[in-house]
């Protein structure tokens, strides 16, 4: 598979973890948009949020039990953004599931 995502997971591209468990990676993402910038994956291949059904459900479930303990880790204590992008409209530039935990400074409105 050609995806950038699981080349990270696979550790054959390098990243600055943040955090990692049995179903997802974390790390800082390389061109942040906001002093805090981490992108959860699913270690399992999901294409996008389309993707999402009975059988993997429950992996993204696990995400977002994860996210919490990432932002807290990361310092995040007043508050941060989850952004998850679906589709070309969308702009999703790696067709991997991914949600970008945001934060360490109060966020534009607009901003996501």
């Amino acid at each position: 598979m050609d995806c950038i995502f699981c080349k990270i997971i696979n550790g054959d591209i390098p990243s600055r973890k943040a955090y990692e468990d049995e179903n997802c990676y974390a790390f800082h993402d390389i061109n942040p948009q906001s002093p805090v910038h981490i992108l959860v994956i699913p270690k399992e291949h999901i294409a996008s949020a389309d993707g999402i059904c009975a059988e993997n459900s429950a992996c993204v479930a696990k995400i977002f039990e994860a996210i919490p303990k990432i932002a807290r880790d990361a310092g995040l204590t007043n508050g941060y953004r989850i952004i998850s992008n679906c589709g070309d409209d969308a702009c999703q530039s790696v067709k991997h599931l991914h949600f970008h935990i945001m934060g360490g400074r109060k966020l534009p409105e607009n901003m996501g």
